[in-house]
């Protein structure tokens, strides 16, 4: 069992390894640490919470390209598979770190939001100019995996920009990667973008489903007895999906147009790349870099690691490495860029199990759902007012887990400005995205996201404002 202000050393992080100044691990109260082993079935449990708060989020970037793209059925069911399967490969590379690659955290990866754009713009441009549907999908799928190794090579040089990306700014990006996605657990109170379409968002039977799971994760978290708090976030999931059946509002009717096994295949759609096109990304790619620390530093806390000194850089190397290669795994799989996910900071918390070990069932579960189609289809009828209750506490978790980051430094004036800032320009984005509508596409495919936005901000401010660089 883990302890407080403690933290267990991996085999390649010695004691000798460590630097002369005290590396900071953050209190916890968790019932199961990094490197402890929980009973099966408690890990199970876990695992399963991890990926019914990540499940959606994996898919859904694969939903809105495939209908922004009009691609067909199969190859929108395909890739959907693809991206469940490739997580699973990712976060077990993540969790069990196999020699440099990996962070060796609870870190799950999934599908990366901030490329859609850029997505869209290269299927679109390549269908223009004459390219088939699976000739786009070639092109954008070569794009991704190219762009993956930027990533690679950005990962060997953290201890080099270390000076600039202090834990302040990666404070600043958890903060913000919290803030900005209670918005979407907001909308999945309400019913979601389908219930808006129809003048159902908002009604009180979508509101009180959603508070009625809220509450009873609420409570549940809050009892002594460890297997309800650790099955707080599954027993409120699973309750709500029945209660959503006696409503009628889950729908099951896409089953029987799923496959019942998808077969990976590399570069399924050949292998394409346009340098135009490609700017973006590489550009990207470089972004959810600061978010991959910002994610990781947000696992250490609260699993009670440090997030100063060898360990931790150790550490951050090897998980925005494995966001790396993970993203060229995703591009040669036919899926879209991989990225370590902010939900399952939540579920740690939640839950009170860090264990990495859960890790490797959550990507087994993951492996099997993207083999098996039907099955996820099945948790993809979640209904929106079920996530949304759970998520909006997950997701206001980790603008916790940001705040716990910048506790740990002095804030004087320049921190003030630069926090004050990066929030105010990245939720100012996030809350009115046509701010950006007059200028370029290239700067709004880049600032169009609010952890973009304010997380460049913290980062230029902090090189730019005189001061010592906390």
């Amino acid at each position: 069992m883990s302890q407080p202000n403690k933290f267990v050393e991996t085999p390649d992080e010695t004691v000798a390894d460590l630097p002369p100044v005290p590396a900071i691990a953050v209190p916890t109260d968790l019932i199961y640490g990094l490197e402890d082993r929980p009973p099966v079935r408690e890990a199970i449990f876990a695992a399963i919470q991890h990926v019914l708060a990540s499940f959606i989020g994996i898919i859904t970037p694969s939903l809105i390209i495939g209908g922004a793209l009009d691609l067909p059925p199969e190859d929108r069911a395909y890739i959907i598979s693809m991206s469940l399967f490739v997580s699973g490969i990712a976060t077990f590379i993540q969790a069990k770190r196999i020699g440099p690659v990996g962070s060796g955290l609870l870190s799950i990866q999934g599908t990366s939001f901030a490329f859609i754009g850029p997505i869209i713009g290269a299927g679109l441009a390549a269908t223009a100019g004459g390219a088939t549907s699976s000739e786009a999908l070639g092109l954008i799928f070569g794009l991704c995996f190219v762009g993956a190794f930027i990533e690679v090579i950005f990962s060997q040089f953290l201890e080099i920009i270390s000076r600039i990306i202090t834990p302040l700014v990666t404070g600043t990006v958890v903060m913000l990667i919290g803030l900005t996605l209670t918005n979407a657990g907001i909308l999945a109170m309400g019913g979601g973008a389908l219930a808006k379409t129809n003048e159902t968002f908002g009604s009180a039977q979508n509101i009180f489903l959603s508070l009625f799971v809220l509450a009873i994760i609420l409570i549940l978290n809050s009892s002594g007895n460890t297997f309800l708090r650790m099955a707080s976030i599954a027993i409120g999931l699973i309750v709500g999906y029945i209660l959503g059946i006696f409503l009628g509002i889950v729908d099951l009717s896409s089953l029987g147009s799923l496959s019942l096994f998808a077969l990976p295949q590399p570069f399924r759609y050949g292998f394409g790349f346009n340098f135009a096109a490609f700017i973006p990304f590489a550009f990207l790619y470089l972004i959810t870099t600061i978010e991959s620390i910002g994610d990781l530093t947000a696992t250490s806390v609260v699993t009670g690691q440090p997030i100063k000194g060898k360990i931790y850089f150790n550490r951050i190397r090897g998980g925005v490495l494995g966001d790396g290669i993970n993203s060229a795994i995703a591009g040669m799989f036919n899926c879209f860029p991989n990225t370590t996910f902010s939900q399952n900071n939540g579920v740690i918390q939640l839950t009170g199990i860090g264990s990495r070990y859960v890790g490797y069932f959550i990507a087994a579960i993951f492996a099997l759902l993207g083999l098996f189609p039907i099955v996820g289809g099945i948790l993809q009828a979640i209904p929106q007012p079920v996530l949304g209750g759970a998520t909006i506490l997950m997701f206001g978790s980790v603008a916790a887990a940001g705040i716990k980051i910048i506790s740990t430094i002095e804030l004087g004036r320049r921190e003030t400005l630069i926090l004050a800032t990066s929030l105010g320009l990245g939720l100012g984005v996030t809350f009115d995205p046509d701010f950006l509508v007059g200028l370029p596409p290239l700067v709004q495919n880049i600032f169009g996201s609010g952890i973009s936005t304010g997380g460049i901000c913290a980062l230029v401010l902090n090189i730019l404002l005189p001061g010592e660089r906390r």
